[in-house]
């Protein structure tokens, strides 16, 4: 069965400052992207989509899609603001990105098949890429099971400044019922608290099940992409940095009863350069999975 995994990128050349000027943790000069591809390889998937925008295309596709596609399919497709419904055009003053449901619904001509996405700076685990793809093949005949794998925020969170996730409810089954994008979570003197829209904060315990963004999907998404994405502009259009994303799709079409979505408990390690502080624990995370034969030295020798 064909699997794609959807790598959300665009965003990285603004993070870093261009790819030049990216930093690999790997000791071959990996990127924590090339770690992700080759789990989810090994898992199973068979077709990655890179997601970028227009003017990291030839950086990336040189620093990093000439070593992967030797390895496994590879197809690209590119964010852009001006990827709008015909009635609407972009403010004149942004530059910020639509989010992550509109860099999803930018792969709707190039996925046909399920697929996972990934946020293309975030290093999930190799567990987790077996349990996705798991899911997706046991639920290939059904256009209305999607999956999440869930981790546990206090091993989510950075000691460097706040981090956003997306905070999950789950039921007796397993199944997700609210996930909510919390876009300013942050420690305090051990305390996990989150930032509301108001500027108020509210204490989390730590224990909370979130999603890192690593999502099993069906192209019967694409539609409800579309239909949402319009209702956003609509209403948020206008705003110079509202973002539209993936999780208050899937909260729509959760409370409409439209589809279910298995939520994957992973004992695997997450952790990502959220910032510049956090490299030396990522390498030095890296290099342990290395000694404990998990990855070779040199990843695609």
């Amino acid at each position: 069965m064909k699997k794609t995994l959807v790598v959300l990128a665009a965003g990285i050349g603004s993070r870093y400052g261009g790819l030049k000027q990216m930093d690999p943790v790997g000791p071959s000069g990996e990127f924590i992207l090339d770690y992700s591809v080759y789990d989810a390889i090994k898992a199973g998937f068979n077709k990655i989509v890179f997601v970028i925008s227009k003017n990291i295309e030839n950086d990336f596709k040189e620093t990093i899609g000439k070593r992967i596609s030797a390895q496994v399919e590879v197809d690209y497709v590119i964010q852009s603001l001006e990827d709008l419904p015909k009635e609407f055009t972009v403010p004149a003053d942004r530059t910020k990105p639509w989010g992550t449901g509109h860099a999803v619904f930018a792969c709707r001509n190039a996925v046909n098949e399920p697929f996972a996405v990934i946020n293309g700076d975030d290093f999930y685990g190799q567990e987790s890429y077996k349990l996705l793809a798991d899911s997706l093949e046991s639920s290939k005949d059904d256009p209305a099971i999607f999956a999440m794998v869930g981790y546990k925020l206090s091993n989510t969170v950075s000691e460097h400044g706040s981090v956003a996730r997306g905070v999950c409810s789950v039921d007796e089954d397993s199944k997700l019922t609210t996930v909510v994008e919390r876009t300013h979570i942050e420690t305090d003197d051990g305390n996990i608290r989150y930032k509301d829209d108001d500027g108020s904060w509210h204490d989390l315990s730590g224990n909370e099940l979130v999603s890192m963004n690593l999502w099993g999907f069906k192209p019967s998404l694409f539609a409800t992409l579309e239909t949402e994405f319009l209702k956003f502009l609509q209403e948020s259009g206008n705003e110079l940095k509202s973002e539209f994303f993936v999780p208050s799709v899937v909260n729509t079409l959760i409370n409409a009863n439209a589809i279910s979505v298995d939520v994957l408990a992973t004992s695997s390690p997450w952790f990502g350069v959220t910032y510049a502080a956090d490299k030396p624990i990522v390498v030095a995370k890296i290099q342990k999975l290395i000694d404990e034969g998990l990855y070779p030295s040199s990843l695609w020798d």
